[in-house]
């Protein structure tokens, strides 16, 4: 007999059932791609994919420095991909988000730290409730710089010991980014309840408490 499932993890499942299923209700009537976003002139440009670009986002734009972080797809070879595609796993791209940054603000060993901070780096299935090679773990650098402060910030955290499994993160080259529908622009400011509660019973929020205080 399969063994029963704890009242903890099938509320938790059942929560992010209902969150999955408002966004589902929410996107109808919406536009299926999102806005033209303009560049931002004298802004850095950075590259991170952590699981589910909701969370990630908002992460980034608590941020001091940030100007914007857009959430989209990155990694994969399919041109002008849809979430439905992308979050079936079959375009090769991964969530991610686009980060602007004022870099007299914020230095990218710092939003590097940031990215750290709120993923589990030892997970090559995927992040937390979320499952697949979509959902997996990269840093995508835009130059060598990016990709020497990426990589020597791996081998920092690898060398700390703060975890027990191997630091699984890929440092990648970044080659295109293409912007999420306009509905997941935003996501924890336009739908703040359904954003607490799946960030909340994602687990995310536990692990970054267990492991970073």
């Amino acid at each position: 007999m399969p063994p029963f499932l704890s009242d903890s993890v099938m509320r938790r499942q059942l929560i992010i059932a209902i969150v999955v299923l408002a966004i589902v209700v929410g996107a109808v009537g919406l536009p299926q791609k999102s806005k033209d976003y303009v560049v931002l002139d004298g802004y850095e440009v950075a590259t991170f994919a952590g699981g589910c670009f909701w969370c990630m986002e908002a992460a980034f734009e608590a941020t001091d420095g940030v100007a914007e972080s857009i959430s989209g797809y990155s990694g994969g070879t399919e041109v002008n991909p849809t979430y439905e595609a992308v979050s079936r796993g079959r375009t090769g791209h991964l969530e991610a988000v686009q980060v602007y940054y004022d870099s007299d603000v914020v230095s990218y060993d710092e939003l590097l730290q940031v990215f750290w901070r709120n993923i589990d780096p030892t997970d090559e299935g995927g992040q937390f409730v979320d499952r697949g090679s979509q959902y997996e773990t990269a840093v995508f650098y835009h130059d060598d710089n990016q990709r020497v402060l990426a990589e020597a910030s791996k081998t920092e955290l690898e060398a700390s010991d703060r975890f027990d499994d191997p630091i699984v993160t890929q440092i990648l080259e970044f080659t295109t980014f293409y912007e999420a529908e306009e509905y997941h622009q935003d996501y924890y400011k336009k739908r703040v309840l359904n954003y607490e509660l799946y960030s909340r019973a994602s687990g995310r929020e536990d692990f970054i408490e267990e492991h970073w205080e």
